[in-house]
């Protein structure tokens, strides 16, 4: 097992996951034992690992990347770029989601609007409670969390967005003090930081399988597969769409604008993607996505360590999708009559929610409860996809993942870098 490719370890371990957990039940004990908590204990591990290395290494990597930057048109220019391709990206998403959400009409049922016929979940009054008092301003407080009051706190509290604003500005304004001992010195210090937090996450990632095996069985275990019946139309509608943006416009963009291989690129994300769909966390797969983009896929740390912290706070492709898919869903089950006015509307606010209120937990159902009320409908229609949300949230993780990771690949080559997946790993 030790002897194959780390990609592969997971993938095994994930089938076997799936094994253990349909075994287990939904009950989640066998002979008395309640191996669905053991699940838990020994997922919820692994999960806070990778969640420990966060904060130092978005702090370290950002601080080093834009030291290397130089110049304020460079980091203005990568910047400019990066900014380019994350809103062009989820736009592309959000019309594929539409377009397939058109076509299929999931929330009908027998010409007729399928909410009796789905029932809304028992979970509802939960998530009520989850979306209460949130609305469209939240789209204007991303703006306020970019600007913390105190640093320390929003490390301590996840807010990833103020922590990158404060790194940013660290340093560029670092590399503009005037004694040249004092820059050498505090490079050197942050260069030592992120060498130290990639040697840790190498060596979390050797215990991946393990900790991949927890969380997808407990995953199994909980949901079973009962519940995706009801919901059959719209799921396949949901994945279909991010299918098609993964595996047809990212591999375009790979192609056409970077110049690159897409399927060295698969090869080179696998640990990442499987890990982002075990974890469902752009953030907590953060440290490995920086390993895989940097080791695998040959972009260098000056484009990486900018470019991939702020994908996992505000890229959201496969989320941007979804709260699109989600919310035409939850209309037509309600039989509201969606003109193109409405659409669009759908479509603006999927744009700006996905980034909005990434840092906010359940951030996908919060989201499409602000489109909810900015059609007319109850945040209650919420409970109508439940019961698929945690299987989509696994894919859709992925899908955000992945267009980090190539929207590395193509600034680094739009920033003239030559060695993106053209290194001996790939001759054979």
């Amino acid at each position: 097992m030790l002897k194959l490719r780390l990609h592969w370890q997971i993938l095994i371990a994930m089938g076997l996951a799936v094994l253990a957990g349909l075994a287990v039940g939904t009950d989640g004990s066998v002979f008395g034992v309640r191996f669905v908590d053991v699940f838990g204990f020994v997922g919820s591990l692994f999960l806070n690992a990778l969640k420990m290395l966060i904060v130092p290494l978005i702090v370290s990597s950002i601080i080093v990347g834009i030291a290397g930057i130089g110049s304020g048109s460079g980091f203005g220019r990568l910047g400019g770029k990066t900014i380019g391709y994350y809103a062009l990206t989820s736009l592309f998403a959000i019309l594929i989601g539409l377009t397939l959400v058109n076509i299929t009409q999931p929330g009908i049922v027998d010409g007729e609007p399928a909410r009796d016929v789905i029932g809304l979940s028992a979970d509802t009054g939960a998530v009520m409670e989850r979306v209460a008092g949130r609305d469209a301003s939240d789209v204007v407080d991303v703006f306020l969390r970019m600007i913390p009051t105190n640093v320390v706190s929003a490390a301590a509290n996840g807010q990833m967005l103020g922590l990158i604003f404060f790194s940013l500005l660290f340093g560029y304004f670092m590399t503009r003090l005037e004694e040249r001992r004092q820059i050498d010195s505090l490079f050197g210090f942050w260069e030592g930081v992120f060498a130290v937090m990639m040697r840790i996450t190498d060596a979390i990632m050797k215990l991946a399988p393990i900790g991949v095996f927890a969380l997808v069985a407990k995953i199994v275990a909980t949901t079973g597969l009962s519940a995706f019946a009801p919901l059959a139309v719209f799921f396949l509608t949901v994945l279909a769409a991010l299918a098609a943006h993964m595996l047809v416009v990212m591999p375009l963009l790979l192609k056409f604008v970077a110049g690159v291989n897409p399927w060295r690129h698969f090869r080179a994300m696998a640990p990442a993607l499987l890990t982002a769909f075990s974890t469902s966390s752009s953030s907590a797969t953060l440290p490995v996505t920086m390993e895989c983009v940097e080791k695998n896929a040959g972009v260098s740390n000056r484009t990486t360590s900018f470019v991939l912290p702020l994908g996992a706070t505000v890229n959201m492709d496969g989320t941007a999708l979804y709260e699109c898919v989600a919310a035409m869903f939850i209309a037509q089950a309600y039989g509201l009559e969606m003109t193109f006015a409405t659409q669009f509307t759908v479509v603006a606010l999927a744009l700006l929610t996905s980034i909005g209120v990434a840092g906010i937990p359940a951030a996908s159902l919060v989201a499409i409860s602000v489109i909810l009320a900015a059609i007319g409908l109850p945040a209650e229609g919420i409970g109508l996809i439940l019961a698929v949300d945690r299987v989509l949230d696994m894919c859709r993780t992925t899908v955000n993942v992945f267009s980090d990771s190539c929207g590395a690949v193509v600034v680094g080559r739009l920033e003239g870098e030559k060695d993106i997946l053209a290194g001996k790993q790939w001759e054979s």
